[in-house]
């Protein structure tokens, strides 16, 4: 790499073409070398090509393409003087963005008594969607590594913040909150994230989180061939009952309650088999008995057959049992502070 300065520059001219720099960013989550095509022609087409980083990851794949790059860090004046004539200058970015140098060549233009080159800010490579969970497998590989605490978890240690967390997405969801939501989604990915990191340690079977991935790709694709294949489905309901078929294909399953998770709050757990039951076109009297049991039994099935959860609507209802209760707490309070020492 070239290491030249550029104070050695000749000073142009006060007619001399102001010139065009280029701001050329790269994203560290795509590999190096896969940059657009416009940034090859900046690059090619470019009188002079600048890095601030000798180590910049893209430099090997540019010196390979036939580019020479010269490692400099020249000041917004520098940089404007070496644009003069016509000049194009290349600034390949570094990871912070160069925000020195984009600060000083904003100072300069706000003078008005500079000739600006014209400035373009070009991004070279773009994140595609999702590409944020590279940063957090990273992130988390380095807190499992030197956290005290996160070091030692385990599955078992961490089961209890999975339950907690998804209830609190619930929470969330019924509540409206968005910025909560978000959040809390946040904190359900960091379980699936955490546990998937802990597995890649496991002596006889591990697996890592693009195992975890690839496993839910493969089977999203094959429970949804009305998507991926040629079968059709017109009706939720018609997508329902071929994920029960296939999954019991799957699965080699016998019974529709095969699956079910029997530690589940209760009335999601009733509403559940009363789901299967119905999607599987069974008729199952409900057990009669004596008892609150029975008769929640018989609410849980009345609202799924409605299309109602009966752990939302039950929820609901405790909010607005809390909701009377600090009412009633408020009227106590300020009868009881009205009395008499």
């Amino acid at each position: 790499m070239n290491t030249t300065s550029l104070e050695d520059a000749q000073v142009p001219g006060p007619d001399a073409a102001p010139g065009r720099i280029v701001l050329l960013t790269t994203s560290h989550r795509v590999a190096p070398g896969l940059l657009s095509w416009p940034a090859w022609q900046a690059l090619r087409g470019a009188d002079r090509v600048l890095c601030a980083d000798g180590a910049h990851p893209q430099l090997p794949y540019l010196r390979e393409a036939g580019i020479s790059v010269d490692e400099a860090a020249p000041t917004a004046q520098e940089l404007v003087d070496a644009c003069a004539g016509g000049h194009t200058v290349v600034v390949v970015a570094t990871g912070e963005g160069e925000p020195a140098l984009t600060d000083g060549l904003a100072r300069l233009a706000g003078t008005g008594r500079v000739s600006m080159p014209e400035l373009e800010l070009l991004p070279a490579s773009y994140d595609l969607p999702g590409a944020r969970l590279l940063d957090l497998v990273q992130v988390m590989d380095r807190i499992r590594a030197e956290c005290p605490w996160s070091s030692r978890q385990t599955h078992e240690g961490l089961a209890k913040y999975g339950i907690e967390e998804a209830y609190e997405l619930v929470e969330a969801i019924e509540a409206g909150d968005r910025e909560e939501l978000r959040e809390e989604l946040g904190d359900v990915l960091l379980q699936v994230v955490f546990h998937a990191r802990i597995a890649e340690e496991d002596a006889d079977e591990p697996f890592s989180i693009d195992d975890v991935a690839g496993g839910i790709v493969a089977k999203l694709i094959h429970r949804h061939p009305h998507v991926f294949g040629d079968a059709t489905a017109e009706t939720p309901e018609e997508v329902k009952e071929h994920w029960l078929r296939t999954k019991a294909v799957e699965k080699q399953r016998t019974s529709v309650t095969e699956g079910i998770p029997l530690g589940q709050p209760g009335l999601a757990l009733a509403a559940k088999l009363s789901s299967r039951v119905r999607i599987a076109g069974l008729d199952v009297p409900l057990p009669q008995g004596e008892g609150i049991g029975y008769d929640l039994l018989a609410l849980a099935t009345r609202a799924e057959a409605d299309g109602v959860d009966p752990e939302a609507a039950l929820r609901a209802a405790a909010r607005a049992y809390r909701d009377a209760i600090r009412a009633a707490e408020g009227v106590a309070g300020q009868d009881l502070s009205g009395g008499q020492p």
